[in-house]
């Protein structure tokens, strides 16, 4: 008998959106070009320059519907790509974009409830104004959740200008999902896909070192995290971690009074590894009632169906009980969000 599969991770845009640069007056936005000869793929543009050509499941639900069947995957929890969060712009016009892409997202999710829910973009750049956007977007669009970076420009998850966005997502009961984004690009990591492949494990895992001895999920104990790729490095170096907290107090435990290890077992992590001695790693550190089935849909570096792999590969080849693949499929996921199985 086969499993129902929720994919926490993957990605869709808007077909098309207006020009921002034209709309808000200075530039570093990105547009999609669906006029490059390409038939049923677009390219995405920054600032006139070439950034990555996608095909038409990034923004068509008919062509995700069709390879999700393909691929047994039951639902997809939708979310932007990391490149529309726009922190970097004025706040009022990252607001505008998160408004845009949310409207987006809820309008497909609506066209085929029992396939997709939403996890929303927010403006981080301007807390009160993220804020107010995670109200509506909980309220009227019915989201559980958001998607949020792994740092926010110089602030890093562990930033108090980031308290308000945590105590919302405590009292609207709305998840978040953090995903890396803006690694170094240039210099010595302008070889070898090095920031895809170095660069996010390490932002990944910066991003959860900074939520646990920041102090975080003890301020905010209700808080539902979840982190992309596995938790990057987290998994291998939390004794790493641990040990620098035993030894050097003055350094790493100067917001929280509690080490890290203490925290295991109280954030999630997507079951996106690649490898099985990773995903059973990850299983002992994380938990098996913390780990969701995550592929990166659609792009090649997730667990989509390129070269040797397919979504779900991993849980489902693991030397694990039908149990424990259930759990990561898909029962972790619905505690997650706070979703009824029984309505997909």
């Amino acid at each position: 008998m086969s499993m129902k599969k929720l994919d926490i991770h993957n990605h869709i845009l808007p077909k098309e959106w207006p020009d921002l640069k034209k709309k808000y007056g200075y530039g570093g936005w990105v547009s999609m070009d669906h006029k490059c000869g390409l038939v049923g793929k677009a390219n995405m543009m920054k600032d006139g320059e070439f950034f990555r050509t996608v095909e038409e499941n990034c923004w068509s639900a008919e062509a995700r519907l069709k390879e999700m069947d393909r691929d047994g995957i039951t639902v997809q929890a939708l979310s932007t790509v990391p490149i529309m969060f726009s922190y970097w712009a004025k706040p009022e016009d990252t607001l505008d974009v998160s408004r845009m892409v949310n409207d987006d997202l809820a309008s497909t999710v609506s066209s085929h409830p029992s396939r997709f829910v939403g996890l929303g973009t927010l403006p981080m750049n301007a807390p009160l104004l993220a804020v107010e956007e995670m109200r509506r977007a909980v309220v009227d669009l019915k989201f559980p959740g958001f998607q949020i970076g792994s740092h926010v420009g110089d602030w890093n998850l562990d930033s108090k200008e980031l308290y308000p966005i945590y105590k919302t997502a405590e009292d609207l009961g709305a998840v978040l999902f953090v995903h890396p984004w803006d690694m170094q690009m240039g210099g010595r990591m302008s070889k070898y896909w090095l920031p895809w492949l170095v660069g996010m494990p390490a932002e990944t895992a910066t991003a959860i070192c900074c939520l646990l001895m920041g102090g975080i999920l003890h301020n905010f104990p209700k808080l539902k995290v979840c982190f992309a790729h596995g938790g990057g490095s987290f998994p291998y170096t939390v004794g790493r971690f641990q040990h620098g907290y035993n030894v050097r107090p003055d350094l790493c435990a100067t917001d929280c009074h509690l080490p890290p290890r203490e925290f295991l077992g109280k954030f999630w992590t997507d079951s996106l590894v690649h490898d099985q001695a990773a995903l059973k790693l990850l299983v002992d550190v994380i938990g098996e009632d913390r780990i969701m089935l995550g592929t990166d849909y659609p792009f090649p570096l997730g667990e989509v169906l390129i070269s040797d792999t397919y979504p779900g590969k991993v849980v489902l080849e693991a030397d694990f009980s039908p149990h424990i693949k259930r759990k990561l499929l898909w029962d972790n996921a619905m505690e997650f969000l706070n979703l009824d199985g029984s309505k997909f």
